[in-house]
Formats: C-alpha cells, sequence, structure tokens
C-alpha cells in the first residue's frame, strides 16, 4: 500500500463518517463539521482524480467540493452576521 492509498483511504472515511454520523441522527448535515468533513474528504479525493485523469470521478469529487464548500462559505458568513435590529 502506498502512501497515496492511506491518504485516498483518508478522504474516502473522512466523507462516510459525516454521512454514518448524520444517518444515525448524531450530526446535522447543515452542521459545520458535517460540511468540513465533506469538504476535505472530496478535495482530497478530487485532487487524486485529477492526478489520474479519472474524469467521472473528479467530477463527483469536486462537484461535492464546491457544493461543502460554498454551503460552509454560506453557514460561516451567516453566524458572523449582525442581528437585525427591530
Amino acid at each position: 500500500m502506498t502512501l497515496l492509498d492511506v491518504v485516498e483511504i483518508l478522504g474516502s472515511l473522512l466523507i462516510l463518517v459525516a454521512f454514518a454520523a448524520s444517518q444515525a441522527g448524531r450530526l446535522d448535515p447543515k452542521s459545520r463539521v458535517y460540511l468540513t468533513l465533506n469538504l476535505a474528504g472530496s478535495a482530497v479525493l478530487a485532487v487524486i482524480a485529477a492526478g489520474s485523469a479519472s474524469w467521472g470521478f473528479l467530477l463527483l469529487e469536486g462537484t461535492w467540493a464546491i457544493v461543502s464548500g460554498l454551503s460552509l462559505i454560506r453557514l460561516l458568513s451567516r453566524r458572523r452576521e449582525p442581528a437585525a435590529r427591530p
């Protein structure tokens, strides 16, 4: 097993842990932790897919990373906005 194999497995595990925790009701799919795990795992896998010219896998993981990243940015920006005054 190469270092690349280990990194690929770890990236996959990040996504799978988030998914399993969500399905078990232990992690909100709109939470910072869930989105961060998905972003990290899918970004790692997208880079590996790009390096091996696996275009379908790159499309899947790249899209997954973009959607997770945008959702995380939206979540974090909402937390920084001041509360509206009545």
